[in-house]
């Protein structure tokens, strides 16, 4: 993790290094054809005797259906995919831009990655140059912002999946502890943070387990609700001088002290069996997280879903860009806009479980109808569209992961037995160290 958060560091510093220098003499028809030439995975989806192909990498969600589609549809179009896994595809990103040749057409850009390439706006083509400006209306608010300049004059990407966040619960923890289990009565129950905080002591009380697996979901969930969080719009660092993230920090720290909060790394065997075993009550988590839990207790249907208290936030997702290098801007934005438009995002839905970033995908039949016989029997989809809606835009600045890395190692620390006020001066310190660096 520490070696993704320096890559974005560097991404910043290189690209704008690069976006000085002349590109002259450099052969734009390289582009895309860089990885290929590395041996990486590849997969080429259309007519060999087509006109124009175009380069397409990306990272998780696997589009070859769709893309089949479309290259039927348009048979003068081939379409060469790379697949990598997410620091591998910033990587190489990474590498293409900042040597100004081997950039694909498309490029999908993780959310906690997108503002670091803002600062290289010179490398990528502005979609409202290319008509994006109507398609925002098909979009939430909050993911389309997240895809543009601080101005709004620029639109680096436009969002495909996004990832709002839920409380996953125990119902058998819950009725352990005498409390309501139905999702309905949970969230009536779990209004505010206070009222999950009785929740936990009670739970801590009639059976000996913590409310929640580790410190870093509770302090995002908390982060995540503020309406403002690191860096203001000019790029100045404000934890300091705003109060929320110093909150955010002081009540996780007293529900650490108070035993309410675990410290099992995510993705340990200790967590994998403690989502199987009921070893916690609640994990506060974005949709992919629904997956995630299926895959670790498949036989345990104890598992339910409710809204967070206060409201939800964004843990993940991607948006598509064109690196300004392409030989095929048009053909590269045609395809784009299909892939991300409603329909679309409804299929990969269905087929895949990415979580649409287009409202109209929720007034789908097969969208509101879509039971979970995992989670109880319920609507879960519709209750992560809730959750969607509720997200509010919040700026985060390039320099945002390395600041909230700071932070989480401060909570890890408190759990350790660190005083919560030396800690968070010493968060600070470290923080400004790396800022100001």
């Amino acid at each position: 993790m520490k070696e993704h958060r320096l890559l974005s560091a560097l991404l910043v510093m290189a690209l704008i290094v690069v976006g000085c220098s002349s590109n002259d003499g450099i052969d734009s028809g390289n582009a895309g054809k860089g990885a290929e030439d590395e041996g990486n995975d590849q997969t080429s989806i259309g007519s060999e005797e087509s006109e124009v192909e175009l380069s397409f990498w990306t990272f998780g969600a696997n589009y070859d259906s769709l893309i089949e589609e479309y290259t039927e549809e348009n048979p003068n179009v081939t379409i060469t995919i790379q697949q990598l896994d997410m620091e591998d595809h910033h990587t190489s990103l990474f590498t293409a831009l900042s040597a100004g040749a081997g950039a694909p057409d498309i490029a999908a850009i993780e959310v906690s990655e997108i503002d670091s390439y803002k600062r290289a706006e010179d490398k990528f083509i502005n979609l409202y140059d290319l008509g994006a400006a109507d398609l925002e209306a098909d979009y939430l608010d909050w993911a389309w912002e997240i895809g543009s300049s601080v101005d709004g004059d620029f639109l680096l990407g436009v969002p495909t999946d996004i990832e709002p966040t839920v409380m996953y619960y125990r119902a058998d923890v819950f009725e352990e502890a005498g409390l309501p289990s139905e999702s309905g009565e949970v969230e009536e129950l779990l209004q505010t943070w206070e009222d999950y905080r009785q929740a936990a002591e009670t739970i801590l009380a009639k059976t000996g387990k913590k409310m929640v697996d580790n410190s870093e979901p509770v302090f995002k969930a908390k982060r995540d609700q503020a309406s403002e969080q690191y860096f203001n719009e000019q790029g100045e660092l404000m934890i300091e001088s705003s109060p929320y993230m110093k909150q955010a920090y002081d009540d996780t720290s007293q529900w650490i002290e108070e035993g309410y909060i675990d410290n099992i790394g995510m993705w340990s065997r200790e967590w994998r069996n403690g989502i199987q075993e009921g070893n916690f009550a609640t994990l506060l988590g974005p949709v992919w997280m629904s997956e995630t839990i299926k895959e670790y207790a498949p036989d345990d249907t104890n598992w339910r879903v409710a809204h967070i208290p206060e409201g939800s936030g964004n843990w993940g997702g991607s948006w598509l860009t064109i690196p300004e290098e392409t030989d095929y801007p048009e053909e590269a934005y045609e395809f784009l806009t299909w892939l991300v438009a409603p329909e679309q995002q409804m299929k990969s839905f269905e087929e895949r479980g990415t979580f649409p970033s287009t409202p109209e995908a929720y007034d789908d039949p097969d969208f509101t109808k879509k039971m979970n016989d995992h989670y109880g029997g319920e609507n879960v989809a519709e209750l992560f569209a809730e959750a969607a809606l509720e997200v509010e835009y919040v700026h985060k600045g390039s320099l945002f992961e390395d600041v909230n890395e700071e932070i989480l190692i401060g909570l890890d620390n408190v759990y350790d037995g660190a005083d919560p006020e030396e800690e968070w001066q010493e968060v600070i310190n470290r923080v400004e160290r790396r800022v100001f660096r």
